[in-house]
């Protein structure tokens, strides 16, 4: 659909000043020497090319206090990667600002709102729409032509142009989109299989049978310690936290309840369709108010993490062994499972696609490829900076130079994910192959937009030992390589389900703003937070969902679903 940005009041900006020139690895060609020439200019340049003079960019990172993954002596601003950088490209990267997970949003808001912006970021979807229509950011449509490289552009055309529409306003690039497994889109359960195995219980796969679950985990002790200490299902964290993935942030939610929310045929935060073909904004329908009314009943028996909503980590607990179920998408290993693991190597988590819903199925809500963007200041003299950036990841993602043992990808600077669509399901099919004996590693030789396929496919025997279809924690070592063990256990344990399950994927009918969500969505989606948080704590009635619904029509609720209607006909 064709956007138009309305202009906001928000900042007032200077006009486009001169900027200073920069010079590529080449010893013939330099860069153009202001914006207007950069953006012009359609050579095409080297997209792994050394500047010839040191060049800073600052940034603003999310960076975990808590987090000791780094090695001794290493920082959020001088580590493998950060070093890597300067060497291959001779750029110095700086801090703008740092924030932790839950305050990287607000931290984010407020240099929005100042008009006082890093010289680039990662941000959402929301995020990026209010600094387009605030005028804040460099049109990036020629850094990307010149600089992007031809494997970053291959994986972002795979996804019949979903990445650069998210990107585009009024004919322009605002940002650059990451691409992101599917996989990442589908919110699986992942549990405790060693308590279960120790209290006779198996996978929970309806809702009932989950209640019953859960209450054995608060009730029975079952990390045997004698103290009634434990949780059944962890819940959404303070600040950040999220019940369930929405259409603007569709990937990657972590603690929520999306699996249980579809097992009730719930699709909250998506646009549907009504079945007469007109769309139908899916937290206004009858079947969310009966999931919110379920997981009340969960909260009141003690069965969801009664520090629900203001636990500062939601992880804590899984890490420390005291939470038995939650919900999140594949790559656990590199969430809290491998600080779970270490802390105890009988922490036996497992994935599954379930609950299921009434009629037996596993239908959870799909993604769009692109949730997280690199977004460049309007007035940074250098926009190509962070395409080099991102390039360089990639390529050395490919040769397998970093090694996670020495801090994860996250610390790389203005890291977003570029994967094929099918990443995840494709490797955990090969390596199964390699294990098999039906394939060899040489067969996969070939296949490069699978970066790490080379290396899952050298490590797997390392650190996974026969029988090679049984995936419990008891056959792998992860301390032969850690780093190797977190991937292949998020690929082979997380994947699974992905893979052996058969399920029917719920689309949005939209991915983005209409118009009038620009001025009215970010209030009316703090009315549904909540108001939903408070029914599911039962500080509000079940019964005022039906107030909800008038209220969120009225307060510019039927007037988005009437342009979302139109949306989806053009």
């Amino acid at each position: 659909m064709k956007r138009k940005v309305k202009a906001a009041c928000v900042v007032a900006l200077s006009a486009v000043l001169a900027l200073g020139a920069c010079s590529s690895g080449s010893e013939t060609a330099t860069e153009p020497t202001t914006e207007e020439e950069q953006t012009q200019s359609t050579e095409p340049a080297d997209p792994y090319g050394s500047y010839e003079e040191p060049m800073t960019i600052s940034i603003g990172m999310q960076v975990d206090p808590t987090d000791k993954d780094l090695p001794a002596g290493d920082t959020p601003l001088d580590n493998q990667y950060t070093r890597q950088i300067e060497e291959a490209l001779n750029i110095k990267v700086e801090h703008a600002f740092t924030a932790s997970a839950a305050n990287m949003r607000q931290k984010i808001s407020l240099a929005i709102a100042s008009n006082d912006l890093p010289d680039a970021m990662v941000v959402n979807a929301v995020e990026l729409r209010q600094m387009v229509a605030a005028g804040q950011l460099a049109d990036l449509t020629q850094v990307y032509e010149r600089y992007a490289s031809p494997e970053i552009k291959d994986i972002i055309d795979k996804t019949d142009g979903a990445a650069l529409k998210s990107v585009t306003f009024d004919g322009k690039m605002y940002a650059i989109p990451g691409v992101q497994a599917d996989a990442d889109g589908i919110h699986i359960m992942w549990i405790r299989q060693d308590w279960l195995d120790k209290l006779g219980l198996e996978p929970p796969k309806s809702m009932e049978e989950l209640a019953t679950v859960a209450r054995a985990f608060v009730e029975e002790d079952p990390d045997g310690n004698g103290s009634a200490d434990t949780i059944g299902i962890s819940g959404p964290q303070s600040g950040d936290g999220k019940m369930y993935a929405n259409f603007l942030e569709s990937k990657n939610n972590l603690y929520g309840f999306d699996a249980i929310f579809s097992a009730y045929g719930a699709f909250p935060g998506y646009w549907l369709d009504d079945g007469s073909g007109k769309p139908v904004y899916g937290s206004t329908l009858p079947e969310t108010k009966e999931a919110l009314s379920g997981l009340r009943d969960l909260y009141a028996q003690g069965l969801i993490d009664p520090e629900m909503a203001v636990r500062e980590a939601s992880d804590e607990p899984i890490i420390n062994g005291k939470s038995g179920i939650f919900f999140a998408p594949w790559w656990m290993g590199y969430g809290p499972l491998t600080n779970a693991v270490k802390n105890d190597p009988e922490a036996d988590w497992q994935a599954y696609a379930l609950p299921l819903d009434a009629d037996g199925a596993f239908r959870p809500h799909a993604a769009t490829p692109s949730t997280e963007f690199v977004v460049v200041r309007k007035d940074y003299a250098n926009p190509e900076v962070p395409m080099k950036m991102l390039n360089n990841l990639f390529k050395n993602e490919m040769e397998n130079t970093f090694d996670p043992s020495k801090g994860g990808p996250g610390f790389y600077p203005l890291r977003v994910v570029f994967a094929p669509s099918d990443e995840i399901e494709f490797t955990n099919k090969a390596i199964k192959e390699v294990l098999a004996g039906t394939k060899t590693k040489e067969d996969y030789v070939n296949d490069r937009p699978y970066k790490l396929l080379p290396s899952d496919l050298e490590n797997i025997t390392k650190i996974k030992q026969e029988p090679y279809d049984d995936w419990s924690i008891g056959t792998w070592t992860p301390d032969a390589d850690w780093g190797a063990w977190t991937r292949a256990y998020s690929i082979m344990v997380g994947g699974n389900p992905i893979v052996d399950t058969e399920m029917e994927r719920i689309n949005s009918l939209i991915y983005e703003q209409t118009p009038l969500m620009e001025s009215r969505w970010v209030n009316l989606k703090k009315m549904e937070d909540e108001m939903f948080l408070k029914i599911v704590m039962g500080v509000a009635p079940v019964e005022s969902f039906d107030q909800f619904v008038e209220d969120w029509k009225r307060q510019g609720g039927e007037q988005i679903t009437n342009e979302v209607a139109e949306a989806i006909q053009q």
